[in-house]
C-alpha cells in the first residue's frame, strides 16, 4: 500500500575471484582455468565474478585494482599457478620486494624493486587460512597453508591486493591461493604433481565459503620448521 514502508533484500555478496593468464611457455594457467569455470556462480549465498590478471609485473596491480572498482566485492580471492607444488598452499604473507627469477610476458624482469615505493615490508592475509585448509581437506582437497608467495607475479598480487585494502578499502578482505599444474601441463614436467581442474574448482568454492562464513581465523597449527 501506499505510504507503507517496504523492506528491501538485503543485496546478495559479490566474490572477486581472479587467475592469471599463462606464462613462462605454457598454454594454460590453472588459476584461470579455475576461476573461469566459476564466473557467474552462485556459491554459498554469493554472486562470483571471475577477472583474469596479466603475468606483467608492472601493470598487475593497476588491472587488480580496476577490477576491484568494477565489481565492488565484499571478498577478493587471487588464485595463481606454483608449478612443482602437490596441494593448494593458502599463502598467510605477502612482502614488499619483487625479484623476478624469468622475464614476465612483457619482457621485463625486475630484480630487487618493491612493489610498493615506501610501503610496509609486509601484509598478512585477511581470509581465515587455517580455516580455509581444515575445510579443503574435509572437502577432499588437498591444502597447506603457505609462508611464502614467492617474489615474482603473484606476491606483486597479493602485496597489492593488501595494500589496497589497507589503505583504501579496510572493509573488503582478500588473500591469495597458489595452485597447482593441471595434468595436462604436468605432462610436459615430469615428476611435477598436478590437480584436476574439477578438484581445484571444487576447492574454490570451499575457499569462498569458507571466507564469507568464517570472519575470526581458527587457532591450531599450520607453521613449518623451515
Amino acid at each position: 500500500m501506499a505510504g507503507m514502508d517496504t523492506e528491501k533484500e538485503p543485496a546478495m555478496p559479490t566474490v572477486l575471484i581472479t587467475g592469471i593468464e599463462p606464462f613462462d611457455g605454457e598454454s594454460l594457467n590453472p588459476s584461470w582455468e579455475a576461476a573461469r569455470r566459476l564466473d557467474g556462480q552462485e556459491v554459498a549465498g554469493a554472486r562470483l565474478v571471475a577477472r583474469q590478471l596479466p603475468c606483467v609485473i608492472g601493470k598487475v596491480v593497476g588491472v587488480l585494482r580496476q577490477a576491484i572498482e568494477d565489481v565492488q566485492p565484499d571478498l577478493v580471492i587471487c588464485l595463481g599457478q606454483a608449478g612443482g607444488r602437490s596441494d593448494v598452499t593458502v599463502e598467510r604473507v605477502a612482502i614488499n620486494v619483487v625479484d623476478a627469477r624469468i622475464p614476465d610476458n612483457d619482457g621485463h624482469q625486475p630484480i630487487d624493486e618493491p612493489v610498493v615505493e615506501g610501503g610496509p615490508a609486509a601484509y598478512f592475509s585477511s581470509l581465515p587460512i587455517k580455516a580455509i585448509v581444515r575445510d579443503l581437506r574435509a572437502g577432499g582437497v588437498p591444502a597447506s597453508v603457505s609462508l611464502t608467495a614467492g617474489t615474482y607475479n603473484c606476491n606483486t598480487i597479493f602485496y597489492g591486493l593488501a595494500h589496497f585494502i589497507a589503505t583504501e578499502r579496510p572493509a573488503l578482505r582478500g588473500g591469495f591461493v597458489h595452485v597447482p599444474y593441471l595434468p595436462e601441463m604436468a605432462t610436459r614436467h615430469p615428476g611435477a604433481p598436478s590437480l584436476a581442474l574439477d578438484v581445484l574448482v571444487h576447492g574454490v568454492k570451499i575457499m569462498v565459503a569458507t571466507s564469507l562464513a568464517v570472519t575470526q581465523d581458527i587457532k591450531v597449527g599450520g607453521g613449518a620448521l623451515h
